[in-house]
């Protein structure tokens, strides 16, 4: 599935820079909200769903080349996380909705 398809499910706003998400394909999804484990369970072109919302998700993402970011809970990265975000090309994607309440509607896409 196309990320831009994912965004407008589950009706995601985008906080980095607006680019062709069609052409972002997810091929799986990820959550944790420890870096460690991300780093040692999620995979290139994983959908990424934390509540965590500081710089170092960027540094994270951009070494799994991940599709993008899912922000639960309404937390809000700093502009620094954002431009960072912008400059790795990693794209942070936030939402009011808790993070299980987004894995089941990822899994009911059939992203698994």
């Amino acid at each position: 599935m196309n990320l831009q398809n994912v965004i407008d499910q589950l009706q995601l706003k985008v906080l980095t820079q607006a680019r062709d998400f069609t052409n972002i394909h997810v091929r799986g999804g990820y959550s944790s909200d420890l870096l460690s484990c991300v780093m040692a369970g999620a995979k290139n072109s994983n959908l990424w769903v934390t509540l965590q919302a500081h710089m170092n998700i960027v540094a994270v993402a951009s070494m799994l080349d991940v599709a993008a970011i899912v922000i639960t809970e309404n937390a809000q990265p700093d502009q620094a996380a954002i431009a960072k975000a912008d400059e790795q090309g990693v794209i942070l994607l936030s939402t009011q909705k808790p993070s299980y309440e987004i894995c089941g509607m990822l899994w009911e896409m059939n992203i698994r």
